[in-house]
């Protein structure tokens, strides 16, 4: 069996002095500075984390492109797969932002809005570059395609844009299909519902996604410990975890939700 992945995440912006900085929100709201990126970058490389990822939240609903220059410094201090995501619409885009260090980069807004993307993408970059990203939201309502229960109501999970600001109308269960099929190489699943809630993962949306496709999936949004990365590789079948919070204010370390998974029969590299 495949080890599952522990990954931490940092969300960057720009500050009002137009540096770059880690901001740490609930449901994509209510940003708080948390960080230099590159100072987080270092300690979780050296805390044992699998892999890193850097979102710039908010060059997609800004119309701006990536702060290539932060990652450049960020992957100078990272010896570990890192994923960029934010504001990439392009092949160019995507090609900048591999130069600049990353391994992989996360897809959301550009690949909606053409999802040709990805196969071109996909072809001149290799699929394990592609990493589609979902921001899903919960719909109570007859509009969806998918559905499924939760607290005893029926729902769909609908694609969100711009920072989960903005629906789609494109119901999630679909889209990560289409996106397997054009060559996604991973599919990274967040929950608008759940982020920063320390609630848990959505259990019901991230399970959706992984008995849906064979394309690996990192459950996104809401871990409060070690427990809840527990219950998304038992129950929902995620093949890693993403954490912000629970990692960036030192409630948990890395090593220790390892060790809690590891002991409870869960493949971590330890």
């Amino acid at each position: 069996m495949l080890t599952k992945r522990i990954i931490p995440c940092i969300d960057v912006d720009l500050d009002d002095e137009g540096n770059a900085a880690v901001y740490t929100g609930v449901n994509f709201e209510d940003l708080e500075y948390t960080g230099d990126p590159v100072e987080m970058a270092k300690r979780y490389n050296r805390a044992g984390a699998d892999e890193f990822v850097f979102l710039d939240i908010t060059a997609s609903a800004e119309g701006r492109e990536t702060m290539l220059d932060t990652v450049e410094s960020v992957a100078d201090e990272v010896f570990i797969p890192l994923t960029v995501g934010g504001g990439i619409r392009t092949r160019e885009d995507i090609k900048e932002t591999l130069r600049a260090g990353a391994d992989k980069v996360s897809i959301n807004s550009g690949a909606i809005a053409e999802p040709d993307l990805i196969d071109e993408g996909a072809r001149a970059f290799g699929s394990q570059c592609i990493v589609i990203s979902v921001d899903a939201k919960r719909r109570f309502d007859e509009q969806g395609e998918y559905y499924a229960e939760v607290d005893g109501e029926s729902c769909w999970f609908e694609c969100t844009v711009k920072g989960g600001r903005e629906g789609t109308g494109l119901d999630v269960v679909e889209w990560v299909q289409e996106a397997e099929d054009r060559g996604a190489g991973e599919l990274f699943v967040n929950s608008i519902d759940a982020d920063g809630t320390k609630d848990g993962y959505d259990i019901p949306l991230t399970k959706a996604v992984c008995d849906t496709v064979s394309t690996p999936v990192i459950a996104s949004s809401g871990c409060g410990g070690p427990e809840d990365m527990y219950e998304v590789f038992t129950e929902a079948g995620a093949d890693a975890g993403l954490a912000a919070s629970i990692f960036h204010f030192e409630e948990y370390s890395i090593s220790r939700v390892k060790e809690y998974l590891d002991e409870r029969g869960v493949p971590v590299r330890l």
